[in-house]
């Protein structure tokens, strides 16, 4: 058994055929059947076993894309579960991006956050004002809605907006940390959504309680993006971005500067970091992958509302992040998929077979045990198991390895050369 670990270890070759005959058999599956959540489960854990190869990380990223933007959308319209199956992707998707927002601010900069649903609240309503008439409210001139076209525009704007509150947060809790900066992020949260709540009079921006209504879905080119397997490309491309972003902004220096303020503010401010701008930089970067989400979020749901922007959120949100390894980019986005399909698909089609086989009389369950409220209580028990036999995360954070070898090299190379130019003034001096 050793020996044959050891073999697929050490063959490239052999790890991607295998990979190869996991993905057409599970593939196939998803194709040939009207609905399978074990079988779309397990394509989408092709990615995982993806990561765990020894392929290169160009290897890495091309597969992942011919998985991603082909075979994944392939597979799942062999059937009338296709727009099901893409929708959830979709909600997969803007999860992502939003723990790795949040891992941004309490992963990288040690900043705990419970209020990082009002950043993706802030975005969907940055859209949804403008793209129906609610902005006539308050704009002369009869303009809105606009047009789907400016879909494109308002991702960036969305972003740029929850960015500036996001520094708007950071400036009030510089100066707190711990259980009191949870605190304070709460009440943030929850002031944002009541604003929002309450936000009909005196004049009427966010239509109240009443949410708003008929936003215009994104055009481009003429088409309109109507349909879950539309939007999946489009949570795809900022998906991309957002990783790229996120690995860049890890070992980049201020990704450097976020662990140090996470580690030790004293000792990273003695080391000349600055704190108040480190921190203000985390809370807006997270706060803008969150924001162009919530844009997307609008665009997708054509109605919004206060009660979809809850406490509950972040803190689902935040158990992601926790979950999958708080400070890893691939714990972060395992997480969340695993929360969004426990969530959406595997404890509700489990309850669901639950109640199937107790209405039939097969099972006897009493009203306390009830399908309905055993979701909650597995989905809190698989929490428990995890943090129990886990307690890094499911794939903790790593440092970058360094070769000590290549260091001493380099340094040795640098003093050689900045010693030359010194001997060379000695000689000259004939000393």
């Amino acid at each position: 058994m050793s020996t044959l670990k050891l073999t697929l270890q050490r063959s490239k070759v052999l790890q991607l055929t295998l990979l190869a005959l996991f993905v057409i058999v599970s593939a196939a599956s998803v194709y040939l059947t009207d609905r399978s959540v074990i079988a779309f489960i397990l394509l989408l854990g092709s990615l995982l076993l993806l990561y765990y190869t020894s392929l290169t990380n160009g290897m890495k990223w091309a597969v992942a894309g011919l998985l991603l933007i082909l075979i994944i959308p392939f597979a799942t319209s062999g059937g009338p579960s296709h727009e099901s199956y893409m929708e959830v992707a979709t909600q997969c998707g803007i999860y992502v991006a939003m723990a790795l927002g949040l891992n941004i601010v309490v992963g990288f900069a040690g900043l705990l956050d419970l209020g990082f649903v009002a950043f993706f609240a802030i975005g969907a309503y940055t859209y949804g004002i403008f793209a129906t008439g609610q902005a006539n409210n308050f704009i002369p001139g009869d303009l809105f809605p606009l047009s789907g076209g400016t879909f494109w525009i308002f991702i960036i704007l969305g972003g740029m907006m929850a960015a500036l509150f996001g520094v708007l947060l950071g400036l009030p809790v510089l100066r707190v940390k711990g259980d009191y900066l949870a605190i304070v992020t709460l009440g943030f949260g929850e002031i944002v959504r009541i604003i929002f709540n309450n936000l009909e009079k005196p004049v009427n921006i966010t239509n109240g309680a009443m949410g708003l209504s008929s936003i215009s879905p994104p055009n481009l080119f003429g088409l309109q993006f109507t349909f879950p397997h539309q939007f999946y490309f489009i949570v795809l491309g900022i998906l991309a971005f957002v990783i790229f972003g996120v690995r860049r902004f890890e070992h980049s220096r201020i990704g450097r500067s976020w662990k140090a303020v996470r580690e030790n503010e004293i000792a990273a401010q003695s080391m000349g970091i600055p704190l108040i701008r480190t921190k203000l930089t985390a809370f807006a970067i997270g706060a803008s992958f969150s924001g162009l989400m919530g844009v997307v979020f609008a665009a997708k749901q054509t109605f919004i509302d206060p009660s979809s922007f809850t406490l509950l959120e972040s803190t689902t949100i935040l158990v992601m992040v926790v979950l999958g390894g708080m400070g890893s980019v691939p714990g972060v986005i395992l997480g969340a998929v695993l929360v969004t399909l426990l969530n959406l698909q595997v404890l509700s089609e489990f309850t669901g077979w639950l109640n199937q086989l107790s209405m039939q009389g097969v099972i006897t369950l009493p009203n306390a045990l009830s399908p309905v409220k055993m979701q909650r209580f597995i989905f809190g028990a698989i929490l428990i198991l995890i943090a129990i036999f886990r307690p890094h995360g499911l794939i903790s954070a790593r440092n970058r390895k360094v070769d000590i070898q290549q260091v001493k090299e380099e340094s040795a190379h640098e003093h050689s050369q900045s010693a030359g130019p010194r001997q060379k003034v000695r000689r000259a001096d004939g000393r």
